[in-house]
């Protein structure tokens, strides 16, 4: 099969406003995966975001609360205990909202007060397809909207259909923290980052998305699986490649970031039955 197209992906998607509905109570659709030929893919609940919303969740010293009744939301009381940087920069800074970046195309994003509202996915799409792997360090240009595209696509032939929209968004805080895609020994010495970025996908990607808080194993199992492929394809040999040894057995094929965000967006559309030009 070919690969996954924008046109492709959106021709099982149905017109009628039954594509918001549960699991499970929609028909199934067809998503075009490379080398596993058409899956059935039932999309999950999927709410676009409302721009015009005030009030959304703040944090105060009592924790979150959300909305004229100040209730706490269940999605921060069930099991989320508040990253202690972003903890500590929250209180610090009164109602400041802190730093915020420019995330595509003109609106901004607040990495240590993320609010899911503030979340979109052509956001994402552009920002993870001009964000290298590996800092840049590839023979070519390979995005992490790829790396996170052939994942899902992996997942979705294996897994439910909510597993793979993990697969597709795990690295989504990559594109609204500022920091960008941070070696893992970098990372292991500047915890800010990886409580920054669990903060922003906890608070902000997940329930967005209806996404559980947790990314699945088999995501990360995937994620760790999938470096191999990237290694062999695309970076020349250093002695720390050794121990990655098993991989996912996808094709890397270095897409140009234009290349790379209509493939993201593609997934995005087929696992979730979004319509064609609804921005969300």
């Amino acid at each position: 099969m070919g690969s996954v197209t924008r046109e492709l992906a959106l021709a099982a998607i149905p017109d009628q406003p039954e594509q918001y509905s549960d699991i499970g109570k929609q028909h199934r659709q067809d998503l075009m995966v490379d080398g596993f030929g058409a899956l059935p893919v039932v999309p999950p609940k999927y709410e676009p975001a409302n721009d015009n919303v005030e009030g959304g969740k703040r944090y105060h010293s009592g924790g979150f609360v959300g909305g004229p009744t100040g209730e706490v939301p269940p999605i921060v009381k069930r099991d989320y205990v508040l990253p202690r940087a972003l903890h500590e920069a929250l209180m610090t800074r009164g109602h400041d909202r802190g730093p915020f970046i420019q995330i595509y195309p003109a609106r901004k994003f607040y990495p240590f007060d993320p609010k899911p509202e503030e979340v979109f996915i052509e956001s994402i799409a552009h920002g993870l397809a001009n964000i290298c792997r590996y800092s840049g360090a590839g023979e070519r240009h390979f995005s992490v909207a790829e790396h996170s595209t052939l994942i899902a696509r992996y997942l979705a032939a294996r897994y439910a259909p909510e597993v793979a929209l993990a697969g597709l968004l795990h690295d989504a805080p990559e594109s609204l923290s500022g920091f960008g895609d941070v070696g893992r020994p970098v990372k292991g010495r500047a915890p800010i980052i990886s409580e920054t970025e669990d903060g922003i996908y906890r608070l902000a990607v997940a329930p967005r998305f209806g996404l559980p808080l947790d990314i699945p194993a088999e995501v990360h199992e995937a994620d760790n699986r999938i470096i191999a492929d990237e290694i062999a394809a695309n970076l020349a040999p250093m002695e720390w490649q050794s121990k990655y040894d098993r991989p996912l057995g996808v094709n890397i094929r270095c897409w140009s970031p234009e290349k790379a965000e209509i493939e993201f967006l593609a997934t995005f559309d087929a696992l979730t039955g979004r319509k064609r030009g609804m921005e969300a």
